[in-house]
């Protein structure tokens, strides 16, 4: 079972950058797609970004509308790490950001994006966004 944990999450002003990355250990199957998610106070779980699937050369790059432009999703493979870049922030990407893989154990919470479902969560880090 994967284990995944952010770190990089913190507080900034709009218009500036974050970086967060992903440490992941456990068994991730070699071709699972990886990705980030987030969630804002009140609302749903959702896709940030995706990598499917992770560590070859044909993998696909998945977006969320709202990010498109802004955030880009990267994997260091040797590292075993996912990162996500974030620019030009603004106060609606305030959230908590999640690390997930590709998976669906049973009784957790399965979320699509990407074309796949996603089910082994990190424990979230908080972006904050002030105006």
């Amino acid at each position: 079972q994967p284990r995944l944990v952010e770190s990089g999450g913190g507080s900034v002003q709009a218009g500036e950058s974050l970086s967060l990355a992903c440490e992941m250990s456990g068994y991730i199957h070699p071709s699972s797609c990886l990705g980030w998610f987030r969630q804002a106070a009140g609302k749903e779980r959702e896709g940030v970004a995706a990598i499917c699937p992770r560590g070859g050369n044909n993998n696909r790059l998945y977006y969320a509308d709202a990010v498109k432009g802004r955030f880009t999703v990267s994997e260091d493979k040797s590292r075993n790490e996912i990162y996500l870049q974030m620019e030009s922030l603004k106060p609606d990407d305030t959230a908590i950001y999640y690390c997930a893989s590709q998976g669906t154990p049973h009784g957790s919470l399965l979320i699509k994006f990407g074309g796949a479902y996603f089910g082994y969560w990190g424990q979230g880090t908080l972006a904050l966004i002030s105006s």
